[in-house]
């Protein structure tokens, strides 16, 4: 076998991880590894739970209209993309990376449960932009601890098992609140969020611990800064301008599930029916974002991780096609959450895997923070633009914005081919 290094491929780093991912790579699903993603199961299964239930909380009990929920999930947006890139620089000290996961993870849970206790609307916004800002800021230190947790050459598998988690407490969260708002009622459900949020403290505790008996000796506290300018030297700027395109048309889910009920509704079903079965599909989303999520991961360490995102690019663009087109059929609809569930699993798996490859262990927290506020300030100025396209114009216009900006992604993602090493001074060709 060759030995040279496929263009698809990062330049090989003469590191001690090197070393270490031969030696793992057979074994790189450790208890550690396994435990950030049942972290990212639980919290998530947790906070969906509230998140299912938050708007009938609002309207019904604390009498709130829906541009109370619309300010306070815009404002809970903006703060998770702001505490992540605050987190970077906090991840990057191994001493304090493991501390700041599992207290992230708590607050997470006291925070997002302290919602049923409220009885004012301006405690439920103050809840959750605190829980939002913990979810922020621990996220650079769960992707730090995975990437001292995993080799190097199954950074795809696990970033992808950490992704299919998070998709699958998407699956369990809502399914569980439908099942406990019929019991014990919405403030209940809300307050009993806490259990599955204790899980993932304890969860993510495990992995910080492996991760402290990975790592060697430290040469003290390292600085806090955001490190712009050598992230930019080391190419951050070029691997992340495909996933700004990516996430300027990664519309949140709430609109597919508008958008599904409408078409349903004008099929004739009641508003109950139409609600019940979009729910359903949107479910089957988060179930195909989660197999597309571990595949992903497989793919982008054998194959590549820039090939997997613009796959996941690509199959968005036909997912909204299938939102775009005026039709009624369930079937149909169920093919669009599919490939929309498909392209999200790929290309954040992807996009991970691309910052953990491309940047120094030094670099990785705050690559992973300055990814997340792309991610968090994308997709929340894609879904207002698109919102604004649906008011004035129609759902079809807004589909189709949304789609010109993932097909844009995808022929902006031979940017993260790495870059070549260039020549020493004075000996490149024609100079």
């Amino acid at each position: 076998m060759s030995n040279s290094t496929s263009p698809d491929e990062p330049i090989p780093d003469p590191s001690p991880e090197l070393t270490r991912d031969k030696e793992q790579e057979t074994r790189w699903l450790s208890p550690g590894v396994a435990g950030v993603g049942a972290a990212s199961l639980f919290s998530d299964a947790g906070h969906e739970m509230v998140t299912s239930v938050l708007s009938t909380f609002l309207t019904s009990t604390l009498h709130a209209g829906p541009a109370a929920l619309g300010a306070i999930e815009g404002v809970s947006d903006a703060l998770v993309g702001l505490s992540k890139l605050a987190g970077g620089p906090l991840a990057n000290d191994p001493a304090r990376r493991g501390r700041l996961a599992s207290g992230g993870y708590l607050g997470t849970a006291v925070l997002t449960a302290g919602i049923g206790l409220t009885t004012g609307v301006w405690q439920v916004a103050v809840l959750r932009a605190g829980a939002w800002v913990s979810r922020g800021i621990r996220s650079p230190a769960r992707d730090m601890l995975l990437t001292s947790l995993a080799p190097k050459a199954a950074y795809g598998r696990a970033f992808g098992l950490e992704r299919a988690g998070d998709n699958t407490g998407a699956i369990v969260g809502p399914l569980l609140a439908s099942l406990l708002v019929a019991v014990v009622g919405v403030r209940s459900t809300i307050l009993l969020a806490f259990i599955p949020g204790i899980f993932a403290a304890v969860s993510i505790t495990i992995a910080a611990r492996q991760a402290r008996s990975t790592l060697g000796a430290e040469a003290g506290r390292r600085t806090l800064a955001l490190n712009l300018g050598e992230l930019r030297r080391a190419g951050l700027a070029r691997a992340l301008a495909p996933a700004a395109l990516f996430e300027l048309g990664n519309l949140a889910t709430t609109l597919l599930i508008l958008r599904a009920t409408g078409l349903l509704t004008a099929d004739g079903r009641s508003v109950t029916a139409a609600t019940s079965l979009a729910i359903l599909l949107y479910a089957a989303h988060n179930g195909a974002a989660t197999l597309a999520s571990l595949g992903g991961g497989q793919l982008a360490d054998r194959a590549s991780p820039r090939l997997v995102f613009a796959a996941g690019a690509a199959v968005y663009v036909l997912g909204y096609a299938v939102f775009a087109w005026d039709q009624h059929a369930w079937p149909v609809l169920l093919a669009g959450f599919l490939l929309s569930g498909v392209g999200i699993g790929f290309a954040e798996t992807a996009e991970s895997t691309v910052v953990a490859r491309l940047l120094p262990e030094h670099l990785r927290g705050n690559g992973f923070g300055v990814l997340g506020l792309v991610q968090a300030f994308g997709d929340l100025g894609a879904t207002l633009v698109a919102g604004l396209l649906w008011a004035v114009f129609s759902p079809t216009v807004a589909f189709a914005y949304a789609a010109a900006w993932m097909a844009l992604s995808v022929l902006a993602s031979g940017w993260l081919r790495p870059r070549t090493a260039r020549p020493a001074a004075g000996l490149e060709p024609g100079r």
